[in-house]
């Protein structure tokens, strides 16, 4: 091609490209006819992104690029005449004008049509062709969209490289600035073109769409776009058929959509519960699992979902994975057993009868190695699944349960030492055996220690499970032997030391202690017996403290 050929090629498309714009620009000020003229704007925009990719591109000797610009020039010019003639509302009747705009919108489909197949001949070269640049952060929203449409254009018309690369650069874009997620909402049929990547045999490109719909599923407001334009269908597929990471973004997006119940009947609808199980009971990574397990915990909510996850067998592959390896599989699997035994008590037995006291109690074993935040799962989902019946937890305390409690009392970190110590405050109080076991297991002395803490609901949770372990014939006799123990609740409860908040269930334990005669002795002999009148006058004037066993709950 001569230097004046490829000039006038240029020219063409830089006219035809200029054209097309002059149309869309015009066009929002149209009020008539909406429908119509959405659709020709669809296609207008389509071409507009197409013929800028084409002029970065080295074109070779392509007369038929030179000939669908100029006849894109030409039904461009004849839709700007349609677009006045509708801005000025001067056309001769409705139905014509109609027929006009079907006829316009058939020629841009036709020119689309064209432009793709010169895309696909191999006549554009993938070699050559100039990417337009990513915007800055800040951009303006037209500089966004104008990239955005770019990409899209290569992700309908670009070779597999080309497609692969879009989407990368669409990737990136959504996760470095969320604003680019309301402009792939907003422009052309992007979600449509992404989705349909979704069922894509080649593995990045369904990798890389997968992981671009899933950022779009974090936004409450585009979920509704997804699910509009079918998402959940090819979205199962991945699951069951696509690779790893395909799966994994795959699941990823389904805990977002699932979190609203509505969409849980759809992925039930097309399979997807049976695939999500078949996950978790595989052997597959925790990248994987965790989400897997997090989709089902989202659908269990669903009573008859709920119900076929129970007949699958779904108590036994998650208590199984309790074991596993990975903290995320330990965390996750725990959380969905508590989920799906929560306000059923058929199903409650029934996992515990499976065993998942047994494998709750294993992660709280200190000879076995667990990170602190799955025992700290672990602990809180014994008390959701075995405080709620006296029978549960006389199978918990069977196990030995009160002798790991003691262990986290004593030796845990803060944060797991605070929580064994609400758990054994809420033990303390389901039953007079639990009481007299924890005794034998010496909590007293470790309640007594926190009676000093700084946090007050600390220093009243051990005040009251106190109150109520020395009502306990046995444990009172306990209590009484330490002189210490008595030495400090006096000095507790002295006016002039200042301690406020716990002091009902401090009188509360002292009245206990004087049923016992060593106990009145040692309260007689105390230093602090000075203040007995005090104290007898604050506590014939205190009001019953109500019970709170099960306030932490």
């Amino acid at each position: 091609m001569s230097d004046e050929e490829a000039f006038a090629e240029a020219s063409g498309l830089r006219r035809a490209v200029e054209l097309i714009f002059s149309v869309l620009s015009l066009s929002h000020s149209i009020r008539v006819f909406a429908g119509k003229w959405q659709l020709i704007r669809a296609k207008l925009e389509e071409l507009h992104g197409g013929l800028i990719a084409a002029e970065n591109f080295d074109s070779g000797d392509s007369p038929s690029l030179s000939r669908l610009a100029e006849a894109v020039a030409v039904t461009s010019t004849e839709c700007r005449d349609l677009c006045r003639r509708c801005v000025d509302v001067s056309y001769s009747g409705k139905l014509l004008m109609q027929s006009d705009l079907d006829v316009a919108f058939a020629k841009l489909d036709a020119h689309a049509k064209k432009l793709s197949e010169i895309y696909k001949t191999g006549i554009l070269t993938n070699g050559f062709a100039l990417v337009v640049s990513k915007p800055n952060l800040g951009a303006s929203k037209e500089d966004m969209r104008f990239y955005v449409r770019d990409l899209t254009t290569r992700m309908k018309v670009g070779d597999l490289g080309m497609k692969r690369q879009a989407l990368k650069n669409l990737l990136e874009v959504v996760v470095e600035d969320e604003k680019y997620v309301k402009v792939i909402v907003d422009v052309g049929d992007v979600v449509h073109l992404l989705v349909g990547f979704l069922g894509s045999n080649e593995v990045e490109i369904q990798e890389e769409s997968a992981k671009v719909v899933s950022v779009v599923a974090g936004f409450d407001s585009y979920k509704g776009v997804l699910i509009g334009a079918g998402v959940i269908a090819p979205l199962v597929k991945v699951l069951d058929c696509g690779s790893v990471l395909g799966k994994v973004a795959a699941a990823r997006c389904l805990v977002k959509l699932t979190e609203n119940s509505d969409n849980a009947w759809c992925v039930s609808a097309h399979g997807g519960v049976s695939v999500l199980l078949k996950i978790c009971g595989g052997d597959c990574g925790g990248d994987l699992v965790g989400p897997a397990c997090g989709v089902l915990r989202n659908l269990v909510g669903v009573e008859e979902i709920k119900r076929f996850m129970v007949d699958e067998g779904a108590a036994v592959t998650f208590i199984r994975l309790v074991r596993s390896k990975e903290e995320s599989i330990q965390v996750n699997s725990i959380a969905f057993i508590v989920s799906i035994a929560s306000g059923d008590e058929v199903v409650r037995q029934m996992v515990i009868k499976e065993g998942a006291i047994h494998a709750l109690l294993r992660v709280l074993d200190p000879k076995w190695s667990y990170s602190c935040k799955t025992r700290e799962v672990a602990m809180r989902a014994i008390e959701d699944l075995c405080f709620c019946s006296p029978s549960s937890v006389g199978v918990l305390m069977s196990y030995g349960f009160v002798d790991q409690l003691i262990y986290y009392v004593r030796n845990g970190e803060v944060s797991i030492q605070e929580l064994a110590l609400k758990v054994a405050f809420r033990l303390c109080g389901t039953s007079e055996e639990a009481k007299k076991a924890m005794g034998d297991a010496r909590f007293m002395p470790e309640f007594v220690k926190f009676l000093n803490a700084k946090s007050f609901e600390v220093r009243e949770m051990a005040a009251e499970a106190l109150s109520g372990m020395v009502m306990v014939p046995r444990n009172r006799k306990r209590f009484v032997q330490d002189d210490h123990n008595i030495a400090l609740l006096l000095q507790l409860l002295d006016p002039e030391e200042g301690n406020s908040g716990n002091k009902k269930f401090l009188i509360s334990i002292l009245m206990s202690l004087t049923s016992c005669t060593s106990g009145r002795k040692k309260i007689v002999s105390s230093g602090y017996a000075k203040n007995r009148e005090k104290l007898i006058t604050t506590t014939t004037t205190t009001t019953p403290y109500p019970t709170r066993w099960g306030r932490l709950h």
